[in-house]
């Protein structure tokens, strides 16, 4: 709920956490065992395994780091309204895979990285505010995001057959 002001503009300590877990994450996908292990389960889940990968553990992991990351996200809502509903973010996962191949990630899995995906999530909040502060009709939002699906899908299966040529 706290702000810090830097260079007279007040940022949201937020935004500080947001960096530091997309450092955390960055760090564990890119020089940890795990990391590779969470590329491999979302590459193919059965080769994964073939080659001693514990699948069913790594899932359980990851879905144990996005409920600590939720709650992090609920406590500072909490914290910054007073007041939090339950259902804040119900109905919004496609929205959040929209974000996610938007930085990057591919949707057959097995490739992608944290620093895109939170590029994704801030060009999709850009869209999202800055159609708002354009004045423009609010319903162009979902156009927009639509577009922003398409050439991130055509921009993923361009770079998915130039890595598969090499």
């Amino acid at each position: 709920a706290s702000s810090v002001s830097v260079g007279g503009v007040d940022i949201k300590i937020t935004v500080f956490y947001w960096f530091a877990l997309v450092a955390v994450a960055t760090w564990v996908l890119m020089r940890t065992r795990v990391g590779n292990w969470i590329f491999a389960v979302g590459g193919d889940a059965n080769a994964a395994r073939a080659v001693g990968v514990p699948v069913k553990a790594t899932k359980i992991g990851l879905f144990m780091a996005v409920g600590f990351c939720a709650w992090i996200l609920g406590m500072h809502n909490l914290f910054a309204f007073d007041t939090v509903q339950s259902g804040e973010g119900v109905g919004n996962e496609f929205l959040y895979i929209i974000a996610a191949v938007i930085g990057g990630c591919l949707l057959t899995g097995g490739y992608g990285s944290a620093i895109g995906g939170a590029i994704g999530a801030f060009i999709f909040g850009m869209a999202n505010k800055g159609i708002v502060y354009a004045q423009w009709n609010p319903d162009w939002f979902k156009f927009f995001l639509g577009l922003m699906l398409l050439l991130a899908t055509i921009v993923n299966l361009i770079v998915k057959r130039r890595a598969e040529l090499k």
